[in-house]
């Protein structure tokens, strides 16, 4: 077995035996026929729980959960998803985030100041994701197994190495943010924004 299959199986094995995580990852299930991944904060998060000993849950403030749907790009249309999503995770206790990928590039000049393409699938909008680290997508198939979507691998998330993701973010915003991370996981280790950012596909 390769370094990539070791790192997925205890990537999976991990979400498996967390029980709020499991939970969401099969409630979100319901939101077929949408493709859709559960992505960044709450899996990196709870991942750097295990690694560093502290309770699951802690410092994860809500749950991204991304969707792609080109069919209509209105607000309204998410609105509907959103209010879907509501019931599928009714008594959740963590807030749950649900964006439609496809309309991304209509709020975000507005809301970022930065203009971007359409992304043309969910995988692409995980490739512009701020770090290598929560780059990350994963679901729960029907038939049990796992999709993972790691376009810079896994390697800095076992690490706990924070590297820049230059696609779309500032070298300010990074800063921000590592620093906020940082200070809830002083393990961490925050590489510096002059560094290069490896060219890694990794998905199962």
């Amino acid at each position: 077995m390769d370094s990539s299959n070791e790192m997925h199986n205890r990537l999976t094995e991990l979400f498996t035996r967390d029980t709020l995580l499991m939970d969401i990852f099969k409630r979100a299930q319901g939101l077929a026929p949408f493709p859709y991944y559960i992505g960044a904060g709450c899996l990196v998060q709870t991942v750097w729980n295990e690694l560093t000993g502290r309770t699951p849950g802690y410092g994860i403030s809500d749950i991204d959960i991304i969707y792609y749907d080109t069919s209509d790009l209105s607000y309204a249309a998410e609105d509907e998803v959103i209010k879907k999503g509501k019931e599928i995770f009714e008594g959740i206790a963590i807030p749950v985030d649900l964006k439609n990928q496809a309309r991304v590039h209509l709020w975000y000049p507005q809301k970022f100041g930065v203009e971007i393409n359409p992304y043309l699938s969910l995988e692409a909008a995980i490739d512009s994701w701020p770090t290598t680290v929560t780059s990350l997508g994963a679901r729960l198939e029907l038939n049990g197994e796992w999709k993972i979507y790691a376009p810079f691998g896994l390697e800095d998330l076992f690490q706990l190495v924070l590297r820049p993701n230059k696609a779309l973010i500032s070298e300010k915003i990074y800063e921000a943010k590592t620093q906020k991370w940082k200070s809830e996981w002083p393990e961490l280790t925050v590489v510096p924004w002059s560094f290069t950012t490896p060219n890694c596909i990794y998905t199962s």
